[in-house]
């Protein structure tokens, strides 16, 4: 059933992380320029010593577009063959969640294009979303502020509530629960 599940919801949450992913590029005309460098190569994602017990996540392919932006290629064979493939270390899947809550690196081998495994070491480094920008836009500026305050604070919860259950992971596999 949990197979089922995925494949009916990975593609979706695919797409709306690249449309994320691309909002997030777009506001910063950098690291859209920075792509356009690109246009046409593309980025693989492989996700190293998955634990087996839960489903794969899809094989994710990328290509750079024109405007500087990211395309999903869905049902991509072989991300390997790609001319940036990046290996994420997903062997603790609850690490890496909250290291990616944080903003920070999360555990990664780069390999392929020298050029754009650069670019896109930069994008990791400096793109960030500016969520009380996006709020602001759309609701008065003064309770955008209050949201994303609010938005930290849950945020700052689920990082200690991920970090909780990431030691309680590992005291179990080494049998110190």
């Amino acid at each position: 059933m949990l197979q089922s599940l995925q494949a009916l919801l990975a593609p979706a949450l695919v797409e709306r992380l690249v449309l994320m992913a691309n909002h997030v590029l777009a506001a910063e005309p950098v690291a859209t320029e920075r792509l356009r460098h690109h246009v046409g190569r593309s980025i693989g994602v492989q996700w190293r010593d998955w634990p087996q017990r839960l489903p794969a996540p899809p094989v994710l392919l990328f290509h750079v577009t024109a405007a500087g932006l990211l395309e999903w290629v869905p049902d991509a064979g072989a991300p390997e063959l790609a001319d940036l493939t990046v290996r994420i270390d997903a062997s603790r899947p609850l690490f890496l969640l909250g290291q990616l809550s944080r903003g920070a690196r999360v555990p990664m081998e780069v390999q392929g294009d020298a050029a754009l495994a650069a670019d896109v070491n930069w994008l990791v480094d400096n793109v960030r979303w500016d969520m009380e920008a996006d709020l602001a836009r759309v609701i008065d500026p003064r309770l955008a502020h209050e949201v994303a305050n609010v938005g930290r604070g849950l945020v700052r919860g689920l990082r200690l509530a991920i970090g909780a259950g990431a030691d309680w992971a590992a005291r179990w596999r080494a049998g110190r629960p």
